[in-house]
């Protein structure tokens, strides 16, 4: 036996590479389903899907933004967001407003119940993790940061995603 490799009994020989990615692997699920059992609570308490939220969310944070800058912030297509937009705009959460200067761009920004209900909604991340995360030295979560978009550059392989554009580094977050 080898650094490398282990033998089980009634097995191949587990190198330690394979090890190590079965770790990473289920790391990287614990993660998927947390996210997801979150989204579902909240999707629960309010209506509102994780895309919508964070829809809302960026809406929020920059009034009066364009429909392929919100897709750029948050890493959907230009085409999803727009489905996002009919859906909360039918909630009357949004509205869209033509640019005065450009009529062929669209302002969007959310609407009195929309503010309303962005402000009641839960946090899309827990409460635990962003209070965790808080608490980490800057030079940590920048480390964070920097660790998980390197491993969703690796995760957008062009072969895989034909439809969805590679993600971008979040722009918050190179302060």
């Amino acid at each position: 036996m080898t650094n490398r490799t282990a033998e089980l009994p009634n097995s191949a020989p587990i190198t330690a590479d394979k090890r190590r990615f079965s770790a990473f692997h289920a790391a990287l699920r614990r993660i998927i389903r947390a996210i997801d059992l979150y989204s579902k609570k909240v999707n629960k308490e309010t209506g509102l899907t994780g895309p919508q939220w964070l829809v809302m969310n960026e809406i929020q944070l920059h009034d009066s933004i364009m429909v392929k800058d919100l897709a750029d912030n948050i890493n959907l297509s230009p085409a999803t967001v727009t489905t996002i937009l009919d859906r909360l705009e039918q909630k009357s959460l949004i509205e869209r407003q033509r640019s005065r200067s450009d009529k062929r761009r669209l302002k969007l920004h959310l609407t009195s119940r929309g503010v309303a209900m962005l402000t009641s909604a839960p946090k899309l991340l827990q409460r635990h993790f962003v209070e965790q995360f808080a608490a980490l030295e800057t030079v940590e979560q920048r480390q964070m940061i920097a660790m998980l978009e390197r491993i969703a550059q690796m995760m957008d392989s062009p072969s895989d995603l034909t439809d969805a554009p590679a993600a971008e580094p979040l722009k918050a977050c190179s302060e």
